[in-house]
């Protein structure tokens, strides 16, 4: 993993700037590039990681010159980066990209993209590493492979060549299997970075270094002092123009396999024996393996699917999903998603994690929120004392990035009575800067050849095998009633009820 403190204009003390290499970005035109990619790549450069000898090549069906393309990505830059550009740092990166335009499915395209790499090559000093981003369709990631495999772009000589392909990873089990057999087929495992940018946040890479570097919290990381476990991620925004491929996913195949579980991972991972990629990865893959499937009967009660109607959100009114663009007005396709899941393992057994994802819910939020067991009321049973809070820590991990821990103390006065009390530490308070978009951390790490933060190819099938018992049971059954909440709450009602049946309710002030 690129080390810690990434947010200066200086080399970070210990991190190393990526290898000489040339970026190639398939569907370079898209939001992706110009929101998150390249906004990362400056702030790479902008903290001394990036290579000196470094170039991007844009690749798209759209027709741009290479100076055109340079224009856009500046224009682009000034509006999506999250810190003042400077100019002298733009100046040095602008040279540095390229562009060229074909279909991803003709063949030509890929003979010659090779010929244009070799003259980037030349231009720029790069040695040959290609880094190839398929920011593309889901449905081109396999035939992108194949392509650049036919013209030898992927085969590994004195140099290496990597490959990052973004989300979904197929939308089954069966598929998320096909597609794997068909890109390693091409690629040796050791050049497929699945990409996952929730794993670039750093307070998903802190759960390692909180957990493993602090004597106080391991040792009360299991089943004896947890009570339950809840992952949130949640988004005010509907589909906005994602309605045509969104009303064919949904949020169970959108959120669940990929971020949701990977945060699940990162919670309840055994301790590695080191830091080393392998290491990480296999406890990752230990955990997901352990995960219970639900039986189609349980599906029915520990499993929630919702889609927002009309309602109000920061004030204003907005419609419900049956009416956003591409979207099927008889849509059955869920925007939100809630599951109790188990892990069969010594370490969990007993104690439920539960999951939740929606579009257009009452807040912006992701965050894994570990609540502990209440202590025994029977000291302050002759006291004001009705009831004991639980304890419970809280890893923000956007929109404000940080660790909450909640614990009761005793309020001032002269009758024993509990307050609860926060302590909250944010990155950018405690640190002084604003962490990384997320992608930093991940285009650094795969320069440099660490795939640790990247999904390993049975990481991805097991997190295919725990949800696809309710994509099965759902497609069988129809959903009673769409839409069942309203665009600025917190999800259906039955969600609520799926853990007010355990005596528990969710975190609804976040």
């Amino acid at each position: 993993m690129a080390t810690a403190e990434q947010k200066g204009q200086s080399q970070p003390a210990g991190a190393r700037p990526g290898d000489p290499c040339t970026m190639v970005i398939f569907g370079a035109a898209g939001d992706l590039t110009k929101r998150l990619l390249v906004p990362s790549l400056y702030n790479l450069h902008a903290s001394q990681l990036l290579p000196a000898n470094f170039a991007v090549v844009g690749v798209t069906a759209a027709k741009f010159s290479d100076e055109d393309f340079r224009e856009k990505l500046t224009k682009d830059i000034q509006e999506f980066s999250r810190s003042p550009v400077r100019k002298e740092l733009w100046d040095w990166f602008k040279p540095k990209i390229y562009y060229h335009s074909g279909d991803f499915r003709d063949p030509n395209l890929y003979k010659q993209l090779k010929d244009k790499l070799a003259a980037v090559d030349k231009q720029q000093g790069t040695p040959g590493n290609y880094l190839f981003y398929l920011a593309t369709a889901p449905q081109f990631f396999g035939e992108i492979v194949k392509q650049l495999g036919a013209v030898g772009l992927t085969a590994e000589d004195g140099f290496w060549r990597r490959v990052i392909i973004e989300k979904p990873f197929g939308r089954d089990l069966e598929s998320a299997r096909a597609l794997n057999t068909e890109i390693m087929s091409v690629l040796d495992e050791s050049q497929i970075y699945r990409i996952d940018h929730y794993l670039g946040k750093e307070t998903v890479q802190n759960m390692l270094v909180f957990r493993f570097g602090n004597g106080i919290f391991e040792p009360i990381w299991n089943r004896r002092y947890v009570d339950h476990v809840q992952i949130t991620v949640g988004e005010i925004v509907g589909v906005e123009e994602r309605g045509g491929y969104y009303d064919t996913a949904g949020a169970l195949r959108d959120m669940i396999p990929n971020h949701t579980l990977q945060l699940v991972a990162m919670t309840a991972m055994e301790p590695p024996i080191s830091f080393d990629s392998k290491a990480v990865r296999d406890e990752k893959a230990k955990v997901l393996d352990a995960i219970q499937p639900l039986s189609p009967e349980e599906v029915l009660t520990k499993a929630v699917r919702g889609q927002y109607g009309p309602g109000t959100l920061e004030e204003k009114a907005v419609r419900g999903y049956r009416t956003e663009p591409q979207v099927n007005p008889q849509s059955a396709t869920e925007t939100f998603v809630a599951v109790e899941l188990h892990i069969d393992n010594w370490r969990w057994a007993g104690v439920p994690f539960y999951l939740r994802t929606g579009k257009r819910l009452a807040q912006r939020v992701t965050e894994v929120a570990i609540q502990f067991k209440r202590a025994p009321h029977l000291l302050f049973r002759d006291t004001a004392v009705e009831s004991l809070s639980a304890n419970q820590l809280v890893m923000h991990i956007q929109p404000d990035e940080g660790i909450s821990l909640r614990f009761s103390a005793k309020a001032p006065g002269a009758v024993m009575n509990l307050g609860s009390v926060n302590m909250n530490m944010k990155y950018e308070e405690y640190f002084g800067a604003a962490p990384w978009i997320g992608y930093e951390t991940l285009l650094l790490d795969c320069m440099i050849g660490d795939p640790t933060l990247f999904q390993r190819a049975d990481a991805v099938e097991a997190g295919w095998r725990v949800v696809a018992p309710l994509l099965d049971v759902w497609q069988a059954l129809p959903p009673r009633e769409f839409p069942n909440y309203a665009a600025g709450t917190w999800g259906p009602k039955d969600a609520d009820h799926m853990l007010e049946r355990e005596g528990r309710q969710w975190r609804l002030k976040l």
